[in-house]
């Protein structure tokens, strides 16, 4: 047999034949096949092969694409255990509450979303009535990421089961008077109900990934039993556009985690129109998810289609569906008959001697509406089909119409996302459709009625039966709060006392602090520590044989460092994790740990280590879905600031990440100088996050990785490190104090930037004869925050001085404040400063140099601030307006 001219080589032809005999009868028979048959059946025989194979666990690569039809045939579909008819009338209510309560709100001109529910409706009420495990149960129930869109339903389910009053429905959307309901999901605005925020789209899958890992985390480390718990993330076509919704299929898949389960809603519209005009979105999540190794399940035809594809003998239909791009399949939806037999079954003799023997009717039904997500009995199939199925995560890839059951006028329009409200008319006809006992004289003075079949009706009973043998209501978010107790204080008193003559920076003064703190006894285990492949950089490889690296295969190989003290050590009850290059997967893996305490009622403490370059600019969307889910943690900027990179640059030189913390009113930011620092804020935040009266805040600490002297804790600082400032000493202590009469100045700073002022302290003092007290300022976010609460305490009539004012009352001269950041860091607190205030930073774009040469560039370092704080007094008359010159000409400015 020759090979076919042009024909490229393969893997194959590298491997020994051992039987090409046998070989090319194969090839023979394929080649006979498709004379005989025809290529279309060679190609159906050779599908059909590779399938059997598949099933039968053969190692051969998997097909990315199946033809496009469902999954598990109608013949196959297990039976069907609920109340169909009962489910369907409980569909019907919440479809018409969730129009009514969107259409309602249109007046006030709140806004909400109608279409994603209504194309839906049946994916989520076939979970909630018979797979989604609520938190009254053994265990921690389920986890549902809802779409954020389809919020509306999620709440008119919620009215019907008596969880949310008529008043809730009439204020969504309208929340500051009270008793309001937020537009999507957001815990923090409704934290008995909500779990997760998602409608920052392409986040809720990849915390729904993240998720499902730490239930296992959680389970592989002895810490709760998380086997009954499955993570549902509910998503749409076109969100998978976002690069977090793909982001860590292939962690899911190769961590095996047939815990989670995706539900894709292909409607086949984005926000503006199609998802795929010109494709097929469905294949080609397809072959996406099969290629990272998921479980692919396809429900896209509904049973009206059983016929059309029994007719199908040539498997010309099939084909032809394969052929059709996605936005003709939404044009189909909306046109005649007579439309679609010309466009889809005029394409060639085939088809129309099949749509011959069809009827308009059952045309118009097929194309219509008729699809696999708008029956149950279809999606509980695939629901228990995907909970089945055992070594890899599952996604389900459900065709619906969206605006499905609304009318002819919300149907697959393009324009169907933004559309707010039906007219009466609209909501008669959908009251028809559905069956619901409503009354024309129900819409009085032009309002659509909230319908509800009463508490103790059948619908009401039945939902409350199911919800009961599942463990409770759902969606909910249930916290049991646990206290830790407080760590020894002996994990604290290294740093306390300081480092001698040693130096140390403060990166691994925390480093050294948590690795104490995870040795307690108490608590120790509760840690979590979370790095995007940078461990190294950070000092935390002596953690990696003590702690071990998670790894829910443990180490199925020898390391190569094995015989070296700090080796690389994986472990299946691993407390590190060590996540790659992905600052959004580190993050999304902390979401999961710090939010454990509802979630699981298992308190955990997350720091999250990363350079902070990448932190809050690369991933601050997640931050704000942190606030918004409650919660608590770590979060380490390490190796922070613009100048102490040595030769790194633009890219890694972060000189505003604490500006963008302050915009979060969750976050509790500081910028530490000392080691001792540190312990205290470390110290604090664990009372305050996991104490008795637990707060839902969360921190982002700076440290930096400058080797320098730590000092020892003076006295009577802790309220000052607290709550932003405190003075570190005065000039008067200075072993060539200046004259009791020199002009005096209060110099103050954060992080590493207290060793440049307390330099430029010594150089005023011994070269200018100028006293200056040095202050550090642990956190300008926390000044400002108590600052703006007194103000808002003036407008309730309360007479409230800020801490920063206060504290600064009396002391003499101006004020200069200087930090690693942009002047706009320490310019927060600038309008409750009592003195003149003026400041130094490092604005602009970083540079490669040495930590001198930037610091020059900026215009931070000692000889810098010297000058400007002579500057600063010059106009004052404090010194001599030619001390100014001198400096410069000095110092080589």
């Amino acid at each position: 047999m020759s090979d076919p001219v042009g024909k490229l080589p393969s893997e194959l032809d590298q491997l020994p034949d051992r039987d090409t005999e046998e070989t090319a009868e194969w090839a023979a028979s394929l080649d006979a096949v498709a004379k005989a048959a025809g290529t279309r059946r060679a190609e159906y025989l050779l599908r059909r092969t590779l399938q059997h194979a598949e099933a039968a666990g053969l190692a051969l690569p998997k097909l990315l694409e199946t033809d496009y039809v469902n999954t598990i045939p109608t013949a196959a579909e297990p039976e069907f255990p609920g109340d169909e008819a009962m489910e369907a009338k409980i569909t019907a209510w919440n479809r018409w509450n969730a129009a009514a309560m969107v259409t309602r709100g249109s007046k006030y001109g709140v806004g909400g979303h109608i279409a994603t529910f209504a194309s839906a409706a049946w994916l989520y009420e076939t979970g909630f009535q018979h797979f989604f495990r609520g938190k009254e149960a053994d265990g921690s129930g389920d986890q549902l990421y809802i779409q954020g869109h389809a919020s509306p339903g999620i709440y008119a389910r919620a009215f019907l089961d008596g969880r949310i009053s008529e008043q809730q429905l009439d204020n969504f959307r309208q929340e500051s008077g009270g008793n309001g309901l937020p537009s999507y999901p957001h815990p923090r605005r409704l934290p008995w109900l909500w779990e997760f925020p998602t409608v920052s789209m392409g986040l809720g899958p990849l915390s729904a990934i993240y998720q499902a890992r730490f239930n296992r985390y959680l389970q592989n480390r002895n810490i709760k039993d998380t086997a009954n718990s499955h993570v549902w993330a509910f998503l749409g076509d076109g969100e998978m556009d976002e690069p977090e919704s793909t982001a860590a299929l292939a962690l899911a898949s190769r961590e095996q985690l047939d815990n989670l389960t995706f539900v894709i809603n292909c409607n086949l519209q984005r926000l503006d129109g199609p998802v795929r005009a010109n494709f097929r979105v469905v294949q080609e999540l397809e072959a996406q998810f099969r290629g990272a190794g998921w479980n692919v399940i396809k429900t896209l035809w509904g049973s009206a289609w059983d016929e059309l594809f029994q007719l199908d003998t040539t498997g010309a239909l099939v084909r032809r569906i394969r052929e059709v791009p996605d936005a003709q399949f939404q044009t189909y939806a909306t046109r005649d008959v007579a439309y679609i037999r010309q466009h889809f079954f005029g394409a060639n003799a085939e088809l129309v001697q099949l749509a011959g023997v069809l009827s308009d009717a059952k045309i118009a039904e097929c194309f219509h509406s008729s699809r696999g997500g708008h029956e149950p009995r279809k999606v509980y199939a695939a629901y228990k089909a995907a909970l089945a199925h055992k070594g890899a995560p599952t996604v389900i890839l459900a065709q619906t119409v969206k605006g499905h059951t609304l009318g002819a006028g919300f149907e697959s329009k393009n324009a169907n996302h933004q559309m707010k409200k039906l007219t009466i008319d609209e909501f008669k006809d959908m009251r028809d459709l559905l069956g619901l006992p409503i009354p024309d004289s129900a819409f009085a003075d032009g309002v659509v009625p909230y319908g509800h079949p009463g508490a103790n009706s059948p619908e009401v009973q039945y939902l409350h039966e199911r919800r009961a043998a599942l463990g409770g209501p759902a969606p909910a978010r249930k916290v049991h709060h646990v206290a830790l107790p407080a760590p020894a204080d002996r994990s604290f008193a290294p740093l306390l006392k300081g480092s001698g003559k040693q130096e140390m920076a403060t990166t691994m003064a925390f480093v050294r602090l948590v690795k104490d703190l995870m040795r307690d006894k108490e608590t120790g285990k509760r840690w979590v520590p979370i790095v995007p492949d940078e461990a190294r950089t950070f000092g935390m490889e002596s953690l990696f044989p003590s702690a071990g690296i998670y790894s829910p295969l443990g180490q199925t190989y020898e390391p190569v460092d094995r015989d070296q003290l700090m080796y690389y050590k994986e472990a299946k009850d691993g407390q590190i994790l060590n996540e790659g290059i992905t600052e959004a997967g580190a993050m999304a893996d902390f979401i999961a740990a710090c939010t454990s305490y509802a979630t699981h009622g298992e308190p955990m403490i997350p720091f999250y280590i990363f350079y902070s370059m990448f932190g809050w600019q690369r991933t601050a969307d997640q931050m704000w879905q942190l606030a918004d889910q409650l919660g608590k943690g770590f979060i380490v900027g390490a190796t922070a600031g613009r100048t102490t990179l040595t030769g790194e640059g633009l890219q890694h030189a972060d000189g505003h990440s604490h500006l963008i913390a302050s915009t979060n009113p969750a976050s509790l930011n500081y910028d530490p100088a000392f080691a001792y620092e540190i312990a205290v804020i470390v110290k604090d935040g664990l009372r305050r996050m996991y104490g008795e009266q637990p707060e839902d805040v969360f921190y982002y600490l700076t440290v930096y990785n400058e080797p320098k002297v730590q000092p020892a804790m003076p006295e009577g600082v802790e309220e000052g490190i607290l709550k932003g400032l405190y003075r570190f000493n005065q000039a008067s202590g200075l072993e060539n104090a200046p004259a009791a009469d020199a002009a005096k100045i209060q110099l103050m700073a954060s992080g590493t930037a207290i060793h440049w002022i307390l330099e430029a302290q010594k150089l005023l003092a011994a070269d200018w004869n100028v006293a200056a007290d040095v202050w550090s300022a642990t956190s300008w976010g926390e000044l400002r925050r108590d600052a703006l609460e007194c103000d808002e305490a003036l407008l309730r009539g309360e007479e409230r001085t800020p801490y920063v004012t206060r504290v600064l009352e009396g002391a003499p001269g101006p004020v200069l404040a200087v930090s690693d950041w942009m002047r706009q860091v320490p310019d927060q607190i600038s309008q409750w400063v009592p003195q003149d205030y003026t400041s130094l930073g490092t604005d602009g774009f970083g540079l490669s140099d040495t930590r001198e040469g930037a610091r020059r560039h900026f215009g931070v370092d000692a000889q810098s601030i010297v000058v400007a704080a002579l500057a600063q007094l010059a106009r004052r008359g404090e010194v001599p307006a030619s001390a100014v010159k001198e400096a410069r000409e000095r110092y080589g400015l």
